[in-house]
């Protein structure tokens, strides 16, 4: 009788013993063969994060499940969690959708396998069809389904959705400037147009970069002056002129109305 209590005693020490290791951690073995007790290992914080860039959508044939192509750290499989796509408004004109992922938080230095980038995909379904309203994703990057190839729609550009081709507005003139072979932050003078004709100055800054005014060579900038014609596509550039007048718009183009350029300036020229 003894014998069988002491054996239920040393069974009911090594029970209470293993829940014990259980709640403190795990056993390893010392330099002097002891065991020792580690702590629990915690799972490291999250945060949550916007993706690194938007690259593309598309819209399932039911025309409301929604696919967002993003761009996040990668491509180990740890490197990012928890990727989603969330409806958080809409309106008669636009969706809005926002794509986040979860990491681990902290400013260590990344894991090798997430130190590069790679595509990772989110779906979502849109409360109804999009038709031809404009996708807002994170706020930054707008796509839409008119004039796209579906199952794909469209990224939207600098100047929206549906920028006016032509027209005497500041939009189109925004997209005339584009289709100049011009450096950067080049900037527009005062325009002349009457819906199919436009003319305007651009400068360029030319010299070192330096406060204007602070002296020779400083806030120097090379001017243009351009004229165009409206086609289906946009304004199209046709002649380039530093004259007065309207005599190098009309050696190429005698259709150009002499209103717009008659009065016209010589322009300057930097010495």
């Amino acid at each position: 009788m003894r014998r069988t209590r002491s054996l239920l005693a040393v069974v009911l020490l090594s029970a209470v013993g293993l829940l014990l290791l259980g709640a403190c951690g795990t056993l390893r073995a010392g330099s002097d063969g002891t065991a020792t007790a580690t702590e629990p290992t915690e799972p490291a914080p999250r945060q949550t994060f916007a993706p690194i860039r938007v690259s593309a959508a598309r819209l399932a044939d039911d025309r409301r499940t929604l696919s967002v192509d993003v761009e996040v750290p990668g491509p180990g499989k740890t490197c990012v969690g928890d990727l989603k796509a969330v409806v958080t408004d809409t309106s008669d004109r636009t969706v809005w959708v926002q794509v986040t992922y979860s990491a681990p938080a902290g400013g260590g230095t990344p894991r090798t396998d997430c130190r590069t980038t790679a595509t990772a995909t989110a779906t979502v379904r849109l409360p109804s069809p999009l038709g031809h309203r404009v996708l807002s994703v994170d706020n930054f990057t707008a796509f839409t389904a008119d004039g796209a190839d579906p199952p794909h729609l469209r990224l939207c550009g600098e100047l929206g959705c549906h920028p006016a081709p032509t027209g005497c507005t500041s939009a189109s003139y925004d997209q005339a400037v584009m289709a100049l072979d011009v450096p950067n932050h080049t900037s527009r003078g005062d325009e002349r147009c009457d819906g199919k004709w436009l003319v305007f100055d651009v400068s360029s800054r030319m010299g070192p970069a330096c406060p204007e005014g602070a002296g020779p060579g400083c806030g120097a900038s090379l001017t243009d002056r351009w004229f165009f014609r409206a086609e289906k596509s946009g304004w199209k550039p046709m002649a380039r002129s530093t004259k007065g007048g309207c005599t190098d718009v009309h050696a190429i183009e005698p259709a150009f109305p002499t209103a717009l350029c008659a009065d016209l300036p010589p322009l300057k020229r930097p010495n």
